[in-house]
C-alpha cells in the first residue's frame, strides 16, 4: 500500500511539475511543453521572442490583451511564447529568422501569421483562421455586441446569401484578415442600423463612425473600400500602425510632422481631416510626433531640423521612393489640399536632398560631391569621373576610404580623370537610385554612360578599369563588401 501511495504521489508531483506557466494570460513554451501544448489544443498562436528586443516589448502588452479578449469569450484559441534565446532548438526547428516571429498552429500544423501588432488585429486574425469568415448577427443583441467589442467592423445585410452580390461580400471577408466581418438577414436588425437589403457598412469607433459602400459589389472594389475606410482620416505613426500605414494599398501618404507637446495635433491634425476625408481612397494622411525620440531618424529622412516643426511632406511607396516639399510651411487645410492636389495631378517635382556645396570641395585629389553639383561634374564630356557613393557609418566605406585616397593622388594630375565621392545619405539624385554601401560607378566621357565597378577594390583594380575607359574590371573577389541601405545594424532606415 505504501508503495502504490508512493508511487501515486511520485505521478501526482510529475504531472504537477509539467504544468504550463501563465504569465499575463499567455502559455510560456518551453521544448519540454511545447509538443503537448499542441497536442492538447487546437489553436495556439505562437511567439518566438527574445527578452532584449524591442520590437517584441512593444508587443508584448497587446498580445497579453489579445489574450485576455480571447479568455473573456470563453474562446479554445491559445496564446504562447517561446523565448527563442534560451529555446534555440525550437526556434531552429521552426526556422526564426527575426523578433517577433508568430506562428500559427492549427491541430499541430504551422501557418505563417499575417496580421497587425494589436490586440484588436491579432484577434481579428485568429477569428478568420478559426471560424466562418462573417459571423452571422441574427439578433439586435448579437449584433450590438459584435459592434461594442471590435473597433472596426464590416456587416453585410444579404437576405439572399446565393446572389452574386453576398458572394462578393463573403470573398471579400475571407480575404481581408485585419478586420471582423458581419452578416445578417435579420430585419431587426436592418431597422436598428437602417440599412436596406444588399448594403454594406462599415462600423468604427473613430470619426464619423460609420461609411456605407456606394460602390460596384465586386471584391476588389469592396476591399479598396475598407481599407481606405477603417483608418482614421488622419493616422497617428507609432509602432502599432505603420505596418497598417505601410502594408496597404495607399501607397501615397501625406506626413504631417507635429509637436503634441506644442499642441500641434489639435491645431493642425484636427482640421487637416476634413482635407483628408475628400482624398482618403487616394492618399493616407499620417501624423508623426516630433517630440518623439524614436521619430528622429525620420526627420532625418527628410533632411528635415526640429525647427521647421509643423511642416508636411508627401511620400510616394512606388519602386522607387519619391518625397515631395510643399512651398509653403504653412498647415492650413486650404494649403494642404492644394498641395495634394498638386501632387495628384503630377505638377509636382520631387524633392531632393542635398548638402551645402563645401568650399573646398575640388580642393583635394578626390573631390567632394553634393546634389547641387553632381551633373555638373560627372556628366562633364571631356572628362572619365570615378564616383563612389558612401554612408558614413557604413565600415566597409571606412576601409574602403585609404585606398579610394591612393587613387585620388594616383589620377590628382590628369586632365582626363576625376576621382570623386558622395554622402548618399545626405545627398539624393533623381536619375540615379543608390541600393548599397559602397557603390561605384563610372560616368564617362564622350557619350556620359555609366558604367558600375564590380570588380577588385584595390588600387590595382580601379587603376586598371580606369585605364581601360571602364571597359576591363579587375579579376577576383571584392574585398570589401556591399551593405545594403536597409541592413546596417545600428543605421536601419525606418520604413518611410
Amino acid at each position: 500500500m505504501k508503495v502504490f501511495f508512493s508511487i501515486a504521489l511520485l505521478l501526482f508531483i510529475g504531472v504537477h511539475a509539467e504544468e504550463v506557466k501563465e504569465e499575463d494570460g499567455v502559455l510560456v513554451l518551453t521544448k519540454a511543453n511545447f509538443k503537448e501544448v499542441l497536442e492538447k489544443n487546437e489553436y495556439v498562436l505562437v511567439e518566438f521572442y527574445a527578452p532584449w528586443c524591442g520590437h517584441c516589448k512593444a508587443l508584448a502588452p497587446e498580445y497579453a490583451k489579445a489574450a485576455k479578449i480571447l479568455a473573456d469569450k470563453e474562446s479554445n484559441i491559445k496564446l504562447g511564447k517561446v523565448d527563442a534565446t534560451e529555446e534555440s532548438d525550437l526556434a531552429e526547428e521552426f526556422q526564426v529568422r527575426g523578433y517577433p516571429t508568430l506562428k500559427f498552429f492549427r491541430s499541430g500544423s504551422p501557418i505563417e501569421y499575417s496580421g497587425g501588432r494589436q490586440a484588436d488585429d491579432i484577434v481579428a486574425w485568429l477569428g478568420k483562421k478559426t471560424g466562418p469568415p462573417a459571423k452571422e448577427l441574427d439578433s439586435v443583441e448579437v449584433a450590438e455586441e459584435f459592434l461594442k467589442e471590435n473597433n472596426v467592423a464590416v456587416v453585410g445585410f444579404f437576405s439572399n446569401r446565393d446572389s452574386d452580390e453576398a458572394k462578393a461580400f463573403l470573398s471579400t471577408a475571407n480575404s481581408v484578415d485585419d478586420y471582423p466581418f458581419g452578416i445578417t438577414s435579420n430585419e431587426d436588425v436592418y431597422k436598428k442600423y437602417e440599412a436596406s437589403c444588399g448594403k454594406v457598412i462599415l462600423f468604427k469607433q473613430f470619426d464619423d463612425g460609420k461609411a456605407v459602400f456606394e460602390g460596384k459589389m465586386e471584391e476588389a472594389e469592396l476591399k479598396k473600400f475598407v481599407t481606405a475606410q477603417a483608418m482614421p482620416l488622419v493616422v497617428d505613426f507609432n509602432h502599432d500602425s505603420a505596418q497598417k500605414i505601410f502594408g496597404g494599398d495607399i501607397k501615397s501618404h501625406l506626413l504631417m510632422f507635429l509637436s503634441k507637446e506644442a499642441g500641434h495635433f489639435e491645431k493642425y491634425a484636427e482640421p487637416a481631416k476634413e482635407v483628408a476625408k475628400k482624398f482618403r481612397e487616394q492618399i493616407l494622411f499620417v501624423s508623426i510626433n516630433a517630440d518623439e525620440e524614436d521619430h528622429q531618424r525620420i526627420l532625418e529622412f527628410f533632411g528635415m531640423k526640429k525647427e521647421e516643426i509643423p511642416s508636411m511632406r508627401i511620400i510616394q511607396l512606388q519602386e522607387d521612393m519619391a518625397k515631395f516639399k510643399p512651398e509653403s510651411s504653412e498647415l492650413t487645410p486650404e494649403v494642404i489640399e492644394a498641395f495634394v492636389k498638386k501632387f495628384l495631378d503630377g505638377k509636382l517635382k520631387q524633392h531632393l536632398l542635398s548638402q551645402e556645396l563645401p568650399e573646398d570641395w575640388d580642393k583635394t585629389p578626390v573631390k567632394t560631391l553634393v546634389a547641387t553639383n553632381f551633373d555638373d561634374v560627372a556628366f562633364d564630356v571631356g572628362k572619365d569621373v570615378f564616383v563612389e557613393f558612401y554612408a558614413p557609418w557604413c565600415g566597409h566605406c571606412k576601409q574602403l576610404a585609404p585606398i579610394f585616397d591612393q587613387l585620388g593622388e594616383k589620377f590628382k594630375d590628369s586632365k582626363t580623370v576625376v576621382v570623386a565621392k558622395m554622402d548618399a545619405t545626405a545627398n539624393e539624385l533623381e536619375h540615379t537610385k543608390i541600393t548599397s554601401f559602397p557603390t561605384i560607378k563610372l560616368y564617362k566621357k564622350g557619350d556620359n554612360g555609366v558604367v558600375d565597378f564590380n570588380g577588385e577594390r584595390t588600387l590595382e583594380g580601379f587603376t586598371k578599369f580606369l585605364e581601360s575607359g571602364g571597359l576591363e574590371d579587375a579579376a577576383g573577389v571584392p574585398d570589401v563588401e556591399e551593405v545594403p541601405v536597409d541592413e546596417d545594424d545600428e543605421h536601419k532606415k525606418d520604413e518611410l
